[in-house]
């Protein structure tokens, strides 16, 4: 089997599951997102609305940063030796 099948076939069991509703990542989505509330107001003592606001810009500095390691790697992988 090709990768390009290897993927395909992939993609199709992906969307059954999804379509037949066999996934649940809900419980991990909000310990991920928890992760950064906890990360900008580790004593609790923000209101509510300030916290989730910091949280949504560690979120977005986190993933940032995954991208720009991301592009670096790709770089240098790119760069003849």
């Amino acid at each position: 089997m090709t990768p390009a099948e290897r993927t395909l076939r992939a993609r199709i069991g992906a969307y059954s599951l999804h379509a037949q509703g066999g996934t649940n990542t809900g419980p991990a989505r909000s310990a991920f997102l928890a992760r950064f509330e906890r990360e900008v107001d580790p004593d609790g003592v923000l209101p509510e609305s300030e916290r989730q606001k910091r949280a949504e810009c560690a979120r977005r500095a986190y993933f940032a940063r995954l991208g720009l390691k991301s592009a670096n790697k790709r770089q240098r992988k790119r760069k003849p030796r």
